[in-house]
């Protein structure tokens, strides 16, 4: 990376890879799990999971993602 800048994405030249993170089972944060591709018509991604390397996963909106809220009963 020069001058901080993300490298640009090698399979269409047109995007960036940038970094993601998430958080691991327990809670600790995974730095640098994923790279994706800011050109959403390239969609190219990188991710690392449980110790493999994944290359060009589908990529899913979060929208569609429903979050399930926990009530808290003593």
């Amino acid at each position: 990376m020069e001058n901080g800048s993300f490298p640009k994405c090698q399979k269409c030249g047109k995007g960036d890879l940038v970094p993601l993170s998430d958080f691991g089972s327990q809670g600790a944060p995974i730095h640098y799990k994923a790279w994706v591709c800011t050109n959403p018509d390239c969609g190219y991604n990188v991710k690392i999971r449980n110790g493999e390397i994944y290359l060009n996963e589908p990529i899913l909106s979060g929208e569609l993602h429903t979050r399930t809220r926990r009530e808290y009963t003593p």
